[in-house]
């Protein structure tokens, strides 16, 4: 694992600012930028879940919403 592999457990949100963006935001409260594409079942608003990723210094977005998240895997909380 490198020190940007993360794995987090947050809710997925969309962000209407701009075009619009969807984020992962934690538990407590960090929020992290998707970057596209993910898959399609993931971008549902309020879902619930537990994701490993790689945080992207190398990409920048016209949101700007927080760090830049590239999901490698993910897995639904609850139902």
């Amino acid at each position: 694992m490198s020190t940007n592999d993360v794995k987090l457990i947050g809710t997925i949100r969309y962000i209407d600012m701009g075009m619009g963006t969807w984020a992962l935001v934690t538990d407590d409260g960090e929020q992290y930028e998707l970057l596209q594409p993910v898959p399609s079942n993931l971008l549902q608003e309020g879902l619930k879940i537990s994701v490993a990723g790689t945080i992207r210094d190398d990409v920048m977005t016209i949101a700007a919403i927080g760090p830049v998240l590239a999901v490698q895997g993910f897995q639904v909380i609850g139902s």
